[in-house]
């Protein structure tokens, strides 16, 4: 496959993390591949929620190979791990429900053990918007965000899913004083860890209606909770179930999920820096 548009790069950009518990249950997610430059680190991670690598006896991360720098469709590789929870470092404060692991040790184990080649493409903290351009986005705009939901992936190409919404809440101001926003979309489980993109191929509007020739992408955040409606019509909000059958029977989805802003995984990356759990092996 030759991969030439932002669009199929963002393909790319994710992996499927699959866990085991200390009950014995299986679980899904979805984890990105996200660069930060912090001091003088070049800190290339693994990003997902705390929630999905909770009591994770077990856990598994599956790369696409590559040859010729190409991907392979259809031939991947999972990496492996006991004490899969331990491999992660999340931020510090409990309520942010984001978590980081280095990616050049995997690649080198990958490497170094298996004699395997991944394929890959990143975000940046570059794809961020800055002051200026949050000015710019307006209060309804169209989201894209890619992940596995209840586990569901192209099983021949081993490919993630793309899906779309529009924000459900304005990206400029925190929902409820958090540093979260909502997103109108249909979110399951295995959505989680999901990145949620504002991307415009060819042309957007903008805030004033004037049509803008170009490409926009900026990496608005990660997708974490859903809101549920249960038996009493009582709303409540809930870390999205990374094994769809824990739902009770009770509980319905209502297309509202909640992510953490970007800043909130810049904040996660720097903190393990600071703390040495990323360093300057990842340059």
């Amino acid at each position: 496959m030759e991969v030439t548009s932002i669009a199929e790069k963002l393909l790319f950009v994710t992996v499927r993390i699959d866990t085991v518990n200390k009950k014995g249950e299986n679980g899904s997610g979805t984890g990105f591949i996200f660069l930060h430059k912090y001091k003088d680190v070049q800190a290339l991670s693994i990003v997902t929620n705390k929630h999905v690598v909770k009591d994770a006896v077990q856990g598994g991360i599956t790369f696409i190979k590559k040859k010729d720098d190409k991907p392979t469709l259809g031939d991947s590789f999972r990496l492996q791990f006991n004490d899969f929870e331990k491999l992660w470092r999340g931020n510090d404060d409990p309520n942010i429900d984001v978590t980081v692991t280095p990616l050049i040790p995997l690649l080198e184990q990958l490497k170094n053990k298996f004699n395997v080649d991944v394929y890959y493409h990143h975000l940046s903290s570059e794809n961020i918007p800055n002051e200026e351009q949050v000015k710019q986005i307006d209060a309804i705009e169209n989201i894209t965000f890619i992940g596995y939901p209840n586990g569901i992936w192209d099983r021949k190409n081993h490919t993630p899913i793309l899906r779309q919404g529009t924000t459900a809440t304005h990206y400029a101001v925190d929902f409820e004083n958090e540093k979260k926003f909502l997103i109108d979309a249909s979110v399951f489980g295995g959505s989680s860890g999901s990145p949620v993109l504002l991307y415009n191929s060819g042309a957007y509007t903008n805030k004033g209606g004037g049509l803008m020739g170009g490409t926009r992408l900026f990496f608005l955040g990660i997708v974490a909770a859903v809101f549920f409606r249960n038996s009493v019509n009582e709303i409540i909000s809930v870390p999205i179930p990374t094994n769809h059958k824990n739902i009770s029977v009770g509980q319905e989805m209502i297309d509202l999920g909640i992510v953490f802003k970007a800043s909130t995984i810049v904040e996660t990356i720097e903190s393990a820096i600071e703390k040495e759990f990323l360093t300057k092996e990842n340059n």
